[in-house]
């Protein structure tokens, strides 16, 4: 079986987001960038699936060279071929993503093809499903459960409310959300590993895009905190600044 993970490298979420001087990107001076927590149980999903059977797992990353640590990192944990689709500025325009992504497919047989649910820097659920459109088959997104079973694959996703059963001719495309599992750690043979394997990188155009960043900002900055005092008798002072002040009653 021909597994493909589509992963995105990100800040890591412990990191201290600075705007850089055009307003428009983080200051990547200072940021650490990881794997996409979601694409970590993309990942995951992909190397379970093959060490139950026969198959192999292909992950695919876009960007600048630094996208070259996030696939190595990804070769690490089992992942049998890595390809980076190489750009000169990170590609933020979803729909370009998934062109490069489905270009880079190809001619490539593959049986699944898993993405994290979101990028947890812009928040985007889009690729997924584009890249599915782009390729013509099924997709199943926010994928809690699977079963693959006489040549389909059976899921269950979260809805608004409930959860979802769903059984998918492959190829098919699944988005993964929490509770999937729980992703593994990089053993020190498998970093040795991966240093020795060859990460195909290729020169990629994404083409114009459709989407434009116009500012980034930073939330504002919470207020410092109040104490009100102690005791029973400040309850009506704390009710009537919860009401007037934080306006949350």
């Amino acid at each position: 079986m021909n597994l493909v993970v589509y992963i995105t490298q990100v800040p890591d979420t412990a990191t201290r987001v600075k705007i850089g001087a055009d307003g428009q990107n983080i200051d990547e001076q200072d940021a650490t960038w990881v794997v996409n927590p979601y694409d970590e149980i993309a990942v995951e999903a992909a190397l379970q699936i093959k060490e139950a059977g026969e198959g192999t797992v292909t992950v695919i990353g876009i960007g600048p060279e630094r996208v070259g640590t996030a696939l190595r990192s990804c070769l690490a944990l089992g992942c049998d071929e890595a390809i980076h689709l190489k750009t000169a500025e990170p590609v933020d325009d979803p729909l370009q993503q998934a062109r490069l992504v489905a270009a880079a497919l190809g001619d490539r047989s593959y049986d699944l093809i898993f993405t994290g649910k979101q990028s947890v820097d812009d928040d985007t659920q889009a690729q997924g499903p584009m890249i599915a459109t782009i390729l013509g088959i099924p997709c199943a997104t926010e994928v809690t459960a699977l079963e693959l079973t006489d040549g389909k694959v059976e899921v269950t996703r979260e809805v608004e409310g409930g959860k979802q059963t769903l059984k998918l001719d492959m190829p098919a495309l699944l988005t993964t959300q929490k509770g999937l599992n729980e992703p593994r750690y990089a053993s020190l043979k498998g970093i040795m590993a991966a240093k020795k394997k060859e990460i195909d990188a290729v020169d990629s155009d994404p083409g114009e895009a459709g989407l434009e960043r116009v500012e980034l900002v930073l939330p504002p900055t919470r207020p410092e905190g109040k104490i009100v005092g102690e005791g029973p008798e400040v309850v009506v002072e704390l009710v009537r600044l919860l009401k007037e002040e934080a306006k949350v009653l």
